[in-house]
């Protein structure tokens, strides 16, 4: 046989397929053999929305290497013939209703406190690395990011869609854009023009109720605009505080590592009903009020028209971090009297 046609063991090793049990069920999944055990962990966590760090794997005659997230797959003794066994409970209920517990409100030191922490800037890179090494672990991409173009990051439950509501048809749950006869995205598109914003959607869910929510709410394959990519809880990190619990968080320095070339601290606007979700980014950050009980309050419900106003007011300036978006109401473009610094 031609050298040529040799197949080298680096090659043989570069892709595991894996048979794992849970709860009744078995998942098939290929990972990487240069894939760490938490790499593992987070492909699990996709397929059953069991948090990486609620699982204990099993797997025969390995014993206790699975419970080093450090170890790499490469050095396990993994065959496609023996079925792995995860035990581990769902609490992605828990992750949802996260919007309702206390906010940070007005308290910007606390905020500072967050951000600024060592221990919270590690976090942040060692999620940057992971996400280099295996990025479709955290984001979907959708379309292509456009060069020159800002950013803006949607959340979804209680910013486009009251999803504690219940209705017959999803679409009497997203929030309104009074005077267009479309949905909220697709306002929002028309009202920047569709070329001033890429949109980002990030959820505190899992992927699968980020792609069922949009996907029934027309939004992924609207001809009218086009999402760029979908995030999910597995993006998010957990910040510590000196002066409260710890806490879930949405980085989008986690973003600004993954696109260096498109987007940054500079042209980024996220829209999250929870404030402490941009803890680690508070200039890039704009608490929308929570659109809930929809059924009574659709007709009456403006903030995305006024919110698609402020996009487009702000949107030619070169460094969106110096406004304070906390005030956006009070926008003055002629002076800019919302600088947080020079």
């Amino acid at each position: 046989m031609a050298a040529g046609a040799m197949t080298s063991p680096a090659t043989a090793k570069e892709d595991i397929t894996l048979t794992v049990k849970w709860s009744g069920k078995e998942y098939t999944l290929r990972v990487c053999a240069d894939n760490s055990v938490a790499d593992l962990k987070r492909r699990i966590c996709r397929l059953t929305n069991v948090l990486p760090n609620r699982q204990k794997l099993l797997y025969p005659k390995i014993g206790s290497k699975l419970s080093d997230d450090s170890t790499l797959l490469s050095t396990l003794s993994l065959k496609s013939s023996l079925k792995m066994t995860m035990i581990g409970t769902v609490e992605d209920d828990i992750i949802v209703d996260q919007v309702d517990a206390p906010e940070i409100v007005d308290d910007f030191g606390i905020v500072v406190d967050i951000k600024d922490k060592e221990v919270n800037k590690q976090k942040l890179r060692g999620c940057v690395e992971q996400y280099k090494a295996c990025s479709l672990l955290f984001i979907e991409l959708r379309n292509p990011c456009r060069e020159g173009k800002k950013l803006l990051v949607l959340d979804i439950d209680y910013t486009l869609f009251d999803h504690h509501s219940k209705a017959e048809n999803p679409l009497d749950l997203m929030r309104p854009c009074k005077k267009l006869p479309l949905i909220s995205l697709e306002n929002i598109k028309m009202m920047i023009n569709n070329h001033k914003y890429d949109i980002i959607i990030w959820s505190a869910t899992s992927m699968k109720k980020v792609e069922w929510k949009m996907g029934v709410l027309g939004v992924l394959n609207n001809p009218s605009y086009k999402i760029t990519a979908l995030l999910d809880n597995l993006a998010m990190i957990r910040v510590q505080s000196d002066s409260r619990d710890d806490f879930r968080c949405k980085p989008l320095g986690l973003i600004w590592a993954h696109f260096p070339e498109f987007y940054s601290s500079k042209n980024t606007i996220m829209f999250d009903d929870v404030q402490k979700n941009f803890v680690m980014n508070p200039h890039n950050g704009l608490t929308i009020k929570p659109f809930k009980k929809a059924h009574a309050n659709r007709d009456s419900d403006v903030e995305l028209v006024k919110l698609a106003q402020y996009l487009l007011a702000i949107a030619d300036l070169d460094d969106i971090s110096i406004l304070d978006h906390m005030k956006w109401e009070s926008y003055d473009e002629a002076n800019f009297k919302r600088r947080r610094h020079k």
